[in-house]
């Protein structure tokens, strides 16, 4: 999802709680903040040699130790109201794919990508999911042959150089 697709989401669901899924069944609790919004940049060379430039746009969510058992939800007005502010300060990439950054004692710190959402009278449900590494040059890694006595990245056996 664009990051404008989602301040339109948020615009178009006046005063619904803003609930995100982090896994099937398992969602932020009420006591999150939205305590970061992130325009990113990255500019990379993969396995292969080939570079890769992009940007997006990352907003990290915490969850307050303070306030466990909190039962009230941030609202789609809040949270429009928070992303405007940061827009107001620091333009936001509003042509780029929006992440969620989440972790909790119960889930890795990761950068999430929004599968879907859903919704009802009283809530809006932004549905995350975890995207896996992969290869970015799968067709283009170069095999090389590593003997047994030297040590690489991957192990002593035939290794591709991105250690795939």
């Amino acid at each position: 999802m664009k990051t404008n697709e989602f301040l339109n989401l948020l615009e178009n669901n006046p005063n619904k709680e803003l609930v995100f899924e982090y896994e099937v069944g398992k969602l932020i609790g009420a006591n999150y903040h939205l305590t970061e919004v992130k325009n990113v940049t990255f500019n990379t060379v993969d396995c292969g040699g080939n570079t890769n430039h992009w940007k997006e746009t990352q907003i990290q969510l915490w969850e307050s130790p303070s306030e466990i058992g909190k039962t009230d939800y941030l609202t789609t007005n809040k949270a429009l109201s928070i992303l405007n502010r940061v827009n107001s300060i620091k333009p936001l990439l509003l042509s780029t794919e929006i992440k969620v950054e989440f972790g909790n004692d119960h889930f890795h710190t990761s950068v999430l990508k929004i599968a879907n959402f859903s919704k009802n009278a009283e809530r809006l449900i932004i549905q995350l999911f975890e995207e896996k590494t992969l290869c970015k040059a799968p067709d283009t890694r170069v095999v090389e042959d590593v003997s047994e006595t030297t040590s690489s990245c991957c192990g002593t056996e035939k290794t591709s150089t991105c250690c795939s």
